[in-house]
Parts: C-alpha cells; structure tokens; sequence
C-alpha cells in the first residue's frame, strides 16, 4: 500500500505539471507509455520471445483499479508531459499487447529511464502488465480503423533516410504491421514522442532519459537529431492504428 501511495502521489505531481502544457491537439512509449511508451513508439527492450503463461483476465472491477494510474495521461487527448522532456505521451489503444507487455518490463528493469514510469511498473505484477495490456490493445476497436496497407511516400530525402534506418523490416511495409507483436505499430503515433523515444537510443549516462536497445540504438546513432526528427515527422503524419480514448468514453464514474 506505500508504494501503492507513493506512485499516485508521483503520478498527480507529473500529471498536475503537464496539464499546464497540454495543447488542443491529440499526438504515442514514453510508455509507452507507455511514456515512452513503451515506443514506446520504436521497439521495446526485449525482442520477440515465447510469452509466460498468467492468469486468467482480471474481472472489470479489477481491472478499473490497475489502469487507473494510466488513465491520467494516456486517456486525455493532447495530454503533453512535462517531465523529464517535454512531448505528447503516446497513445496506446490498439497497440500490441505484447509490446506494450515489454514496454513496461523495460521500464520495470530499468532499461528505459523515465522516473515517472518507473515508479509506476514497479508497483505492478506480471498479471497486472498482462491486464492492462490486453485492455489497450483492445480500447476502441470498435472505432478504430485499420491503417492502409501502403502509405504515403515520404519525399527524397525522407525516403533515403527510412531506408537507411529500414524501419519496414520490423514495423512493416505500412509501419503498422510489425513482423512480431513485441515490436510497436507506429504509424499516426505522436511525432514528439516518436522523435524523443528515437533521441533516448542515442542517449547515455543520464539518468532520468535513455533506453537500452541493442537493435534501436545502433540504428538511432546513424543520424543526426535533425534526421531522426524527420523521419519522426513523417512517420507520424502517417494513417495509423493507435488511438487515444478519452476515459469518459468507455468509463463510467
């Protein structure tokens, strides 16, 4: 229960400052938030692997209580992060499970750095990740549309820069198929948060931002902050599967 209590208190402290900064328009983890979410956004810290058998699905009244602490920043469209950088958290509904399962795990384990986050996976379970990730993958499915299997093509030097990172080969050729559901779709995912997920590969010896990726980092450090911003731009201005879902929508209080 203190740590219970220590998480909320950490999560309205974060909450209450970025609501200052939240702009009208809706942008997807550091969670990965899934704040990072997770991306995420981008990979998460492990890769494909066989999955760990848990439970059977928590009951609504328990499952209302594990996503809680995620409904104050994942439920609000535009909602903007003011800690430890400054990008629209990402949105998670329709994400892979599996991804969002390894998402939170990294930050568990503290391969990606977000001391909000952090806090958060630490407080929960194995069952409780496995919940709260079948929950987002299945928010708003109803509404949700599929993204095109082609997309728009990105201009020349855009392009060259996607197939210099070869993004396709994990995220698919739409960017919202991944070759495996451990890997993120990231199509229509917040350019921000896209852009500072793909900077926190590069980054090192900071304690508060980073992510320990073998795959993504040496990826990540191919290209000037310019050029992954690009390539973020793009990739974000894309049709894609993720969603933010406001709370009043599917909650009742």
């Amino acid at each position: 229960m203190k740590n219970l209590l220590t998480t909320v208190f950490a999560l309205s402290v974060a909450c209450v400052t970025a609501l200052v900064l939240t702009t009208a328009e809706a942008q997807a983890p550091n969670a990965g938030g899934a704040g990072n979410p997770a991306v995420p956004a981008v990979p998460g810290a492990t890769g494909p692997g066989p999955a760990k058998a848990v439970a059977a699905p928590a009951s609504p009244k328990s499952l209302e209580a594990k996503t809680a602490m995620c409904f104050g920043c994942h439920n609000i469209k535009g909602y903007q992060a003011s800690f430890p950088e400054v990008y629209k958290v990402p949105m998670i509904a329709g994400q892979n499970a599996k991804y969002i399962t390894a998402a939170l795990n990294a930050y568990k384990n503290g391969d990606r750095k977000h001391p909000t986050m952090r806090s958060v996976a630490e407080s929960l379970s194995e069952q409780d990740i496995a919940d709260i990730a079948a929950f987002y993958e299945g928010l708003g499915k109803d509404e949700r549309k599929a993204a095109p299997d082609k997309q728009r093509e990105p201009d020349s030097q855009v392009a060259g820069l996607i197939q210099k990172a070869n993004c396709a080969s994990c995220h698919g050729a739409n960017f919202s198929k991944p070759i495996d559901p451990s890997y993120p779709k990231i199509a229509g995912q917040h350019s921000d948060y896209l852009f500072s997920a793909l900077r926190a590969y590069k980054t090192e010896n900071n304690p508060a931002v980073g992510r320990n990726n073998g795959i993504m980092g040496a990826i990540a450090k191919q290209f000037s902050n310019a050029e992954l911003k690009a390539i973020a731009k793009y990739v974000g201005s894309l049709d894609g599967e993720v969603a933010t879902i406001p709370e009043s929508r599917f909650h009742k209080h």
